[in-house]
């Protein structure tokens, strides 16, 4: 299947927005200058009917059909232009457009938009504005390879239509409120929701059809756009520092309590102090890197809360089974690794230690799978039974932008020539990172990786793709498994076959899950009905407060 090799570029995307964020907290975001001074104006604080969201990553675009599916731009985005559904804090899916998505055979998804859905204008929210959008994803003018849609029937392997293209084949509309979107093959409803819905913000065809697709690609009506089905609509933005918003007071869900908002732009060290003084009040855990130092500040502070986020990201070690073919060495790699000391000593012990690719937060977790345990005297015993050669050296890259799991490193090293493996860790930063995890030039390699809880089909089958994938790994158990965790929608056998895959990672170790993170939020207590949520924190943002 095609899927996950057509969701690479999104995927990366998605799991990097993690690792941008931890390397913000080591370089910033920027220097001082003159757009900088304008946003300390339009987005510091200093107006107490102003909120401002805290984020640590600079934003890519405010337009839906070029976004690159990061955390800061979809939600940025979305204030706007509303997915046809979204996470929630629990992990279950909830409405935002759409009132309901089914399958029945798991290959076309029927879609019913919410009746009342209107745009800002007044007028109403129609399957036809889902089409367009989708039919302007697919365009090769516009070109957007991470929201690749190449598992859609109708569309090539590049995930593009023909140029010109007046729709997708893949795509009916039944009726005002209704359409279908049909796959090339098998796909489970959790994957299309998650891959899809959440992604596919809709943008109205009736003011958007007469402008040509070279044009759509950098159109600065996104930037203050004058028709939106969101609560929000952007007035002023610097992607590097600010987007200012005014509230959609047309909004079909309901006007938004709080009239100004804004999202502000910080290096990862400001963040701390951004709190305490009031000029942030609102830092959601996957948009923003606290550095570890600040956490216990923060906890103190007495004009907000923080809280820890569920533990979706991990420190994933990716082992290059070409360059380490011997199971047995791979074993004793992970068992060489004091992982539940690492999250102690680096993370104060706010994490999980996991084996596979999910965590607790997952409905599909199993906790049946005991993580491997630290075993050096069995990690020397199956070193000497593999009759490694003590003289070679593995590299292992690492994300100098990650300075906790940096420090980490050193002590995993330590550990490596206890057991008789000699490592040379390299520290790169996170571009030349995620080319050497891709030319697959590397044995170790570490990275922040967030598996969505709800859906890990696209990332296992990407990672342990075999020849070319970044652990040239493969397994025809795990594959068998993945398959049919596409063909139902049954809880109980989806967390089989996930429990299937992660017993087979854990004895062939092509990746080792070091720790889970579980990275802190924190909300001023000026704010009401607003909670920083790994999902779902900006689901009702319509319904926030000042007290």
């Amino acid at each position: 299947m095609k899927l996950a090799k057509t969701l690479g570029k999104r995927l990366l995307c998605l799991f990097t927005a993690a690792a941008v964020a931890a390397a913000a907290a080591g370089c910033g975001s920027g220097g001082t200058s003159q757009t900088s001074a304008a946003a300390s104006t339009t987005a510091a604080g200093g107006d107490k009917n102003i909120v401002n969201i805290g984020v640590t990553d600079t934003l890519g675009s405010l337009n839906p059909l070029t976004i690159d599916a990061t955390e800061i731009n979809k939600y940025a985005t979305a204030m706007m232009f509303l997915p046809l559904v979204e996470l929630n804090s629990k992990m279950e899916f909830e409405s935002a457009l759409a009132d309901s998505i089914t399958t029945k055979d798991n290959k076309t998804f029927t879609i019913n938009l919410n009746k009342n859905a209107a745009w800002s204008d007044g007028k109403p929210v129609t399957a036809e504005d889902v089409a367009f959008t989708v039919l302007r994803l697919c365009s090769p003018v516009i070109a957007n390879t991470s929201m690749s849609l190449s598992a859609l029937e109708g569309t090539g392997e590049d995930g593009f239509v023909a140029k010109g293209a007046s729709s997708v084949s893949g795509i009916k509309v039944i009726d005002d409120k209704t359409l279908t979107f049909t796959m090339k093959q098998s796909m489970a409803l959790t994957t299309f929701e998650n891959s899809y819905a959440r992604y596919i913000l809709t943008v109205p065809k009736h003011v958007l059809s007469s402008v040509t697709e070279d044009k759509l690609a950098k159109y600065g009506w996104f930037n203050s756009p004058t028709v939106v089905d969101g609560p929000y609509i952007a007035t002023s933005v610097d992607t590097n520092h600010y987007i200012s918003y005014k509230a959609n007071e047309k909004y079909w869900k309901g006007a938004p309590k709080i009239s100004k908002m804004n999202i502000k732009i910080v290096a990862a060290s400001q963040v701390y102090a951004g709190l305490q003084s009031g000029e942030i009040d609102f830092v959601q855990q996957t948009m923003a890197a606290i550095p570890q130092e600040d956490y216990e500040n923060i906890e103190k502070l007495g004009n907000v809360t923080a809280k820890y986020g569920d533990p979706v990201t991990t420190q994933s070690l990716f082992l290059n089974t070409k360059t380490i073919p011997d199971v047995r060495v791979r074993q004793a790699i992970q068992y060489a690794i004091d992982r539940n000391l690492l999250l102690k000593n680096l993370l104060n012990g706010k994490g999980e230690v996991d084996d596979g690719f999910l965590t607790s937060a997952s409905p599909y977790f199993d906790k049946s799978l005991t993580p491997t345990a630290y075993n050096p005297a069995k990690a020397k015993e199956l070193v000497q039974q593999a009759n490694w050669d003590s003289s070679k050296t593995l590299s292992f890259y690492v994300n100098s932008g990650d300075s906790t799991f940096v420090n980490g490193s050193s002590v995993i090293k330590e550990e490596l020539a206890q057991i008789g493996i000699n490592v040379e860790i390299r520290t790169v930063d996170l571009a030349t990172l995620m080319s050497t995890a891709g030319s697959q030039k590397f044995d170790l390699l570490a990275v922040q990786y967030t598996y969505a809880p709800v859906d890990l089909y696209p990332d296992v089958h990407w990672l342990l793709g075999g020849a070319g994938s970044w652990t040239n790994y493969s397994s025809k158990t795990v594959n068998e498994a993945l398959a049919k965790t596409q063909q139902t929608s049954d809880k109980a056998e989806i967390t089989k076959q996930y429990l299937t895959i992660n017993q087979t990672v854990q004895k062939d170790v092509p990746m080792i899950n070091t720790y889970a993170i579980s990275a802190l939020g924190a909300v001023s207590k000026r704010l009401k009905n607003a909670e920083p949520t790994v999902y779902g924190s900006f689901t009702n943002i319509q319904n926030w407060e000042i007290q």
